[in-house]
């Protein structure tokens, strides 16, 4: 069973013949199908049932001849209700399935940032006129989560906002600039870190960590589209899965400036989260394209 099926409130579902059950379901009434050719020229059929406005389960399969459904790959797909780059993206396909990853350099992360594509039908049909680097579009993010906790902010004033929104500002021109080579920018980027690592190396010998570092966000384990992460909270929501009536936080965070949504199970997250308090976990990237 996918380990994150969980985070969309199937915690109790541990019999492979439930999930069976559910799947064979959701392939005769699905609420949305969409069909394309895939990479072999075969049928390829994407179906998705949602268990509420904003997660479900998507199965992913070809058309046999005699019209029988051969699946895939299934995965617990959550929605992200806004836009979180409009960087470009290049698209590569897994090696074991019909599935793919988008790749894209997102200056304001410092890492190069991975998820698992959720609208592959959409791919395949605008491939023959994109290939595989998608430009001049928005890519909606979206994360699902296993574990989490919730920290309180950092107290600031209005000055020391102002400061940290103009260094960030600075920062991400930098970080552009030396993107397209500027070695002016790459200098004063590494003079940054340096001095970036001479002061935490002092406060942290008297502070906690967390009482210095705002948010982050950097690769987590072996699977390249998941992420350790900690980011203010932007908005919640509390949903429940019309199955398992399990509840599900939907919460919109503001991680190192990129906004994306984040789904985890009640049971999942320690403490309680409100807007302007912060999240910290682990998570798994997906997002959408969103062709014209």
């Amino acid at each position: 069973m996918h380990r994150f099926l969980r985070a969309i409130g199937f915690s109790e579902f541990k019999d492979k013949r439930q999930l069976d059950r559910i799947i064979k379901d959701i392939i005769k009434h699905p609420d949305v199908e969409k069909l394309a050719l895939d990479s072999d020229g075969n049928e390829f059929s994407e179906v998705t049932h949602m268990f509420s406005e904003y997660f479900g389960i998507t199965v992913c399969g070809l058309y046999e001849d005699d019209n029988s459904f051969s699946i895939d790959h299934y995965y617990p797909i959550f929605i992200g209700q806004e836009v979180s780059t409009n960087e470009q993206i290049e698209i590569e396909r897994h090696v074991g399935d019909e599935s793919y990853a988008g790749v894209c350099d997102e200056m304001r992360l410092g890492v190069t940032l991975i998820f698992y594509l959720q609208n592959v039908a959409d791919y395949l049909n605008q491939k023959p006129v994109v290939g595989t680097s998608c430009q001049n579009v928005s890519t909606t993010l979206s994360a699902l989560s296993l574990s989490g906790k919730i920290i309180l902010p950092i107290g600031k004033n209005e000055e020391q906002i102002r400061n940290t929104e103009r260094n960030r500002r600075n920062h991400n021109y930098l970080m552009a600039a030396a993107r397209d080579g500027d070695e002016e920018a790459i200098e004063s980027l590494t003079l940054e870190d340096i001095d970036l690592y001479s002061m935490i190396s002092k406060r942290v010998e008297n502070e906690d960590v967390f009482s210095i570092v705002e948010s982050y966000f950097m690769p987590y384990g072996i699977e390249s589209d998941q992420y350790s992460i900690m980011g203010q909270i932007l908005d919640i929501k509390v949903v429940s899965n019309e199955l398992s009536k399990e509840k599900i936080f939907v919460m919109r965070v503001n991680s190192n400036d990129l906004l994306f949504d984040i789904c985890i199970n009640e049971k999942d997250l320690y403490g309680i989260p409100e807007v302007g308090r912060r999240f910290k976990g682990n998570i798994w990237m997906q997002g959408k394209i969103n062709f014209e």
